[in-house]
């Protein structure tokens, strides 16, 4: 774990330490459970929304919508590839720009382990940094069920999950679209609402700051704000992140919710 020194000198380099960011609608441009059940498309969608809304907590229909699709191994990867496919703009480079100057990126995601991690593949971050809901098959490769003992299968699962990581660099950050990113706001030290795919109002007022366009570039921006000094190629990046911003919603300092 890193001294408070070590902290410190971080800190001279680079605003935040962590970032959190959710997959769906955030990372991609895709809610996987609703492509997963695209054939139940009229009983899978009303349920998420609700959800990601804040209006039934996670938990009273994350079985449900499982259990209506009942999934195969194979979907599983078909809809991984999917997400690779429908990245949002600017989600690799921004990855890749963080993991440059040293901020470590997980993925903290309500969607289902075996598809997120073609997310993390796809923009080279650690197995051990992308926390998911993961599921069984039988031998067949049919649904069996899914990880109920997830604290990201229940309402309030992200800042227990984030709390129960332990030893993650401070300051962080969280970038996600729904309810249940909101939820993590006590968590971390910035919480940044992405509009770029859903638009949802409650998240919004409650974010600390609002990417409106559809690109992470902004995102990148606001991590890297007033730290420095950066190479080229990233000041390129985050030039085009600023001209991205939402002039609503100017960056502020990390302020500490701990």
């Amino acid at each position: 774990m890193p001294t408070t020194s070590q902290r410190d000198d971080e800190r001279t380099l680079v605003p935040y330490a962590t970032v959190f960011f959710d997959c769906d609608s955030t990372l991609s441009t895709l809610e996987g459970i609703d492509e997963l059940g695209r054939e139940f498309r009229d009983q899978i969608v009303p349920l998420t929304e609700a959800a990601m809304r804040g209006e039934v907590a996670l938990e009273s229909v994350y079985g449900r919508r499982l259990a209506i699709i009942q999934p195969t191994r194979d979907a599983l990867d078909l809809v991984g590839r999917r997400y690779v496919e429908t990245l949002v703009p600017g989600a690799i480079e921004t990855v890749a720009a963080l993991h440059r100057v040293g901020i470590d990126v997980h993925i903290v995601s309500g969607g289902l382990l075996p598809a997120v991690r073609h997310v993390a593949e796809a923009l080279g971050v650690p197995q051990t940094r992308v926390h998911a809901v993961d599921l069984s098959f039988d031998a067949e490769g049919r649904y069996v069920g899914y990880d109920e003992s997830s604290l990201l299968a229940r309402q309030g699962g992200k800042p227990a999950l984030i709390a129960a990581l332990g030893a993650v660099r401070r300051p962080s950050m969280l970038v996600g679209d729904g309810a249940t990113d909101l939820e993590a706001r006590v968590a971390v030290d910035t919480f940044v609402a992405f509009a770029g795919v859903e638009a949802r109002e409650a998240v919004i007022a409650g974010a600390d700051a609002v990417v409106r366009a559809c690109s992470l570039l902004p995102v990148l921006a606001l991590a890297l704000e007033g730290g420095g000094p950066y190479d080229a190629d990233i000041q390129v990046l985050i030039a085009q992140g600023r001209s991205l911003a939402d002039p609503l919603a100017p960056p502020g300092p990390p302020v500490s919710r701990t």
